[in-house]
């Protein structure tokens, strides 16, 4: 078990950095797309590069985003680092993803991150988590909303699976918290009935 603090610290670090790769901006590059950071909700994730009409960038987006989460927390288990260890580069790499060194400090708002890095701490805690999101989405089509609910029940269902005596709970409550406040400009927008539904088309601004 690498448990000295060189080695937390070497992988909280690594962590960040991993989260820092903003798979919305280079994919949208890739496909020669606008910079998603430039139209709709100014935000670098898979449902703003969704309304330039690309579902295939879109796609490629959420799964990176995804990806970089769970490798980052797979990597902490597999070295079998302590516990707490393993909360913290949790946080790191989805710290990385809403502020990453590599842009300017402008990310996004971590809902296919956090989703991965639930998948990547428990099975079961990362399929109960999507599949909130899942049905609100389905029901009401807001991908703010959906976003929103799953990270208000993710911190309950970390609770039965972990228990709230242990460092990974309160690493969910942590992204849950810095999720919704990444969400208050879409609160305000679902309260005034402005935002957008998923599928809607980028707009001018």
């Amino acid at each position: 078990m690498l448990n000295s603090p060189l080695a937390t610290i070497g992988f909280v670090i690594a962590s960040y950095l991993i989260g820092s790769i903003s798979f919305a901006v280079i994919v949208s590059k890739l496909f020669g797309l606008s910079d998603p950071r430039t139209y709709g909700s100014k935000n670098p994730g898979a449902t703003n590069v969704l309304r330039s009409g690309n579902k295939a960038a879109a796609m490629l987006t959420l799964i990176g985003d995804a990806f970089k989460g769970w490798l980052a927390v797979w990597l902490a288990v597999r070295f079998d680092l302590p516990t707490a260890t393993i909360a913290l580069v949790a946080i790191a790499v989805f710290l990385g993803h809403l502020w990453p060194i590599f842009f300017k400090f402008v990310g996004g708002k971590g809902v296919a991150t956090a989703a991965g890095v639930l998948l990547g701490l428990n099975l079961w805690l990362g399929l109960g988590t999507l599949a909130t999101w899942l049905v609100v989405a389905f029901c009401f089509r807001y991908s703010s909303l959906s976003a929103l609910m799953a990270s208000i029940f993710a911190p309950f269902y970390s609770a039965l699976i972990f228990g709230t005596a242990s460092p990974l709970f309160w690493s969910v409550c942590a992204m849950s918290a810095l999720l919704i406040y990444r969400h208050q400009q879409n609160i305000r927008n679902l309260i005034a009935g402005k935002e957008s539904r998923l599928g809607s088309k980028k707009t001018a601004s």
